[in-house]
């Protein structure tokens, strides 16, 4: 079976194109190196129709699949099992850009397209497309999609279920849904759209997508604060809220530990207000507007100096060129390059109200100094739209893969019972792969997981889409 199997995917796709050899990890290893896996092959089709063609002849076959995209993922969620009986289905080589509608603000896309062609191609066109990730160059949009990606810019734009106006979709079956469609209203039934984005390869196959784009920005302007507490860094939100609307695109929070590990690993990078006393947090926040470069540069000087009146930024800077804008945000993305070079570490992608972050930091931070002494936090993120990564490194000079072994089942169940206890989520925008997918049973309600489970067997009863992602197997 396992041969005949083998044999037609190579009919399918051509004999190149199926993999069965050789070094595969780039497709069996995820990401972050938490799981190796063995395929029983890795198929790249080119076209929908070849999608289609893979997934009825592994659906005959009884045989599992787990789509996957550019392989950036946090939560385990494109691997293989260890097995050497699934099939990873990569869509690298559909990798097309079908069409810009410029009058309609919106392009369609084909799955394997990396997010950062996606958005030269938008800026070609002369306009926006506004999702940004840290693994822009590598990951794709297909990827996005189905993971939910957020990223930075979540603010202002919304996450990537947002941005998207339209899906094709090859189902469990191998037929294929064509919703790429590019309008705005459509009420006509249950919106397929919104379930598959966020599905994580459990329901079907993202081939291609409608996105929304968006006019780009006259001005941007960005600033670097120095604040007191994570309060502070609430109330200077607060402000920019009330004082630049919805040019308000990005709003990130960074503690000093954080930035004192780019400072360590990056000398390179010029990090501002590292260390300064009584600051135990920085901001970078971002201003996008459609008005005059003097007009809002006028307004967010204006917002800096309340700020400074309110007692919420102690030290800033506002960048006076594009390229002091990047350096800046560069040091922002560096903490998770940082954090890695420092060693293994525990990772948290935790979303509570951004109201009741402070609150939340001051319990947790005290609850882990005391129940796991000598943790070190890494924590930084969106604090914009409530998202932070509440990372935990190992002590000072301690074994950090001992410290993972043996620590991480008790640290997460801490850090997730903090996060449940403030009204929030274990999972802001990494999404739950199989890392998590314990932790969704132990958080989510009995009542939605019943309904979940009620729609993945209602849409894929053979259970061959990226099984153990997301739902346990029963």
């Amino acid at each position: 079976m396992t041969a005949a199997l083998l044999d037609t995917l190579r009919q399918i796709v051509g004999a190149a194109h199926v993999l069965t050899d050789g070094d595969l990890a780039a497709y069996e290893q995820d990401w972050r190196r938490r799981q190796r896996g063995r395929a029983l092959a890795v198929v790249r089709p080119a076209s929908t129709a070849e999608v289609a063609a893979v997934v009825r002849a592994c659906a005959a076959a009884g045989t599992s699949i787990v789509p996957q995209g550019g392989n950036t993922g946090l939560s385990v969620g494109s691997t293989p099992d260890a097995s050497g009986t699934q099939v990873v289905l990569s869509l690298a080589r559909m990798n097309r850009v079908r069409g810009i509608d410029a009058d309609n603000l919106s392009m369609t896309v084909e799955a394997g397209c990396v997010l950062q062609s996606v958005q030269q191609a938008a800026a070609q066109a002369g306009l926006l497309f506004p999702l940004s990730l840290a693994a822009e160059g590598s990951c794709t949009i297909g990827g996005n999609l189905a993971t939910n990606a957020g990223g930075t810019q979540v603010l202002r734009y919304g996450n990537a279920r947002e941005l998207c106006l339209g899906l094709e979709v090859v189902t469990p079956q191998g037929e294929v849904w064509d919703g790429l469609s590019g309008l705005r209203k459509d009420n006509t039934g249950y919106d397929l759209r919104d379930l598959l984005v966020g599905s994580e390869g459990t329901l079907g196959i993202i081939t291609a997508a409608t996105l929304k784009l968006h006019a780009q920005p006259v001005a941007r302007l960005t600033a670097w604060a120095a604040v007191p507490s994570m309060q502070a860094a609430v109330q200077l939100l607060g402000l920019a809220h009330r004082h630049l609307g919805a040019g308000l695109t990005g709003f990130e929070a960074m503690g000093q530990f954080a930035l004192s590990l780019v400072v360590r690993h990056m000398p390179q990078l010029r990090v501002p207000f590292a260390g300064l006393e009584g600051a135990p947090w920085c901001v970078l926040l971002e201003n996008s507007d459609s008005e005059s470069e003097e007009h809002a540069r006028a307004r967010f000087e204006h917002l800096m100096e309340l700020a400074f009146e309110d007692g919420c930024v102690l030290d800033a800077v506002v960048a006076e060129s594009i390229a002091q804008a990047r350096e800046l945000w560069h040091v922002r993305e560096s903490i998770p390059l940082a954090q890695a070079q420092e060693g293994l570490n525990i990772k948290h992608d935790i979303s509570v109200a951004a109201s009741r972050i402070p609150e939340f930091v001051a319990h947790t931070d005290a609850l882990l100094a005391r129940e796991v002494p000598g943790a070190r936090l890494v924590t930084f993120g969106h604090l914009g739209d409530g998202n932070l990564h509440y990372n935990v490194q190992a002590p000072e000079g301690g074994d950090a893969a001992a410290f993972l072994r043996e620590q991480e089942p008790r640290v997460n169940a801490l850090v997730y019972d903090a996060v449940a206890a403030h009204g929030g989520s274990f999972s802001a925008e990494h999404g739950v792969g199989a890392l998590k997918a314990g932790t969704l049973v132990r958080y989510k309600s009995p009542v939605a997981l019943g309904m979940m489970r009620a729609i993945k067997q209602a849409l894929d009863p053979q259970g061959i889409m990226n099984p153990g992602c997301v739902l346990l197997k029963e």
